[in-house]
């Protein structure tokens, strides 16, 4: 897929080359943008200095309980098994491009799916492929259920741009979610929201700038818990 060489997309890809990142900063020694016109780590701005983030830190997962008054991670209840909620990049589609055409559909089970642990399956009754749904303040997602002993217990994801046009059905009627009831489950951002650090506001300050989509490095929007629960197996599309 052909990009446009900008400060986001640095690589070059003439002569039918592939995509590679920094082409032209190494390459053409083209400088950085960054206010030393190099690659580095330590960033001196005020901001980051205050929140102790001037080198790359480890920074522990949000409360969602504490926070939004989610269910605590590894609860079992009526309404099922309190898990954290992953969205990695597709593994059966092109880049981040929907997964909704014949050769990636061929490839995977042809419709959406979550990956959760045997364990955590275990606990909801839930066997591979089964129907299934996930559900937070954000919204509803249904899907079919990848069991698998490579999952950690309490963790659960659900690979990223999987089209809801193609094989969603409608989610389940259960009363606490009027305003989904009837309609199709969302896709994997259905359960996520963005959530802007103070850090993400710095301005004019070189790579220190707010861009939509590429102010980083941080992933919060992915931190999401969502409650995992078994549906009936009598779907209506």
């Amino acid at each position: 897929m052909p990009v446009i060489t900008s400060p986001e997309w640095s690589g070059s890809e003439s002569g039918g080359r592939r995509y590679s990142p920094f082409t032209i900063n190494v390459e053409r020694l083209k400088p950085w943008h960054t206010l030393s016109g190099r690659q580095h780590f330590y960033l001196d701005h005020d901001w980051m200095i205050e929140l102790g983030e001037q080198l790359p830190v480890f920074r522990p997962p949000l409360d969602m309980t504490g926070l939004f008054s989610e269910p605590e991670v590894g609860a079992v209840g009526v309404n099922g098994v309190t898990v954290r909620y992953l969205t990695p990049h597709s593994k059966w589609s092109i880049h981040s491009a929907y997964q909704d055409n014949l050769h990636m559909l061929t490839l995977s089970r042809g419709g959406p799916s979550i990956w959760m642990s045997e364990r955590d399956a275990a606990k909801i009754g839930v066997a591979d492929n089964d129907w299934i749904e996930a559900v937070n303040r954000n919204g509803v997602v249904v899907a079919r259920a990848i069991v698998s002993h490579r999952m950690p217990e309490g963790t659960v994801f659900m690979y990223h741009a999987q089209d809801r046009a193609v094989g969603v059905p409608r989610i389940e009627d259960r009363g606490e979610v009027d305003d989904a009831r009837g309609k199709r489950g969302g896709i994997h951002n259905a359960l996520t929201r963005i959530m802007i650090k103070p850090s993400h506001l710095i301005g004019g300050y070189a790579q220190q700038s707010f861009a939509l989509n590429y102010h980083g490095p941080t992933g919060n929007q992915r931190d999401e818990v969502t409650t995992i629960r078994r549906r009936s197996q009598e779907v209506e599309y």
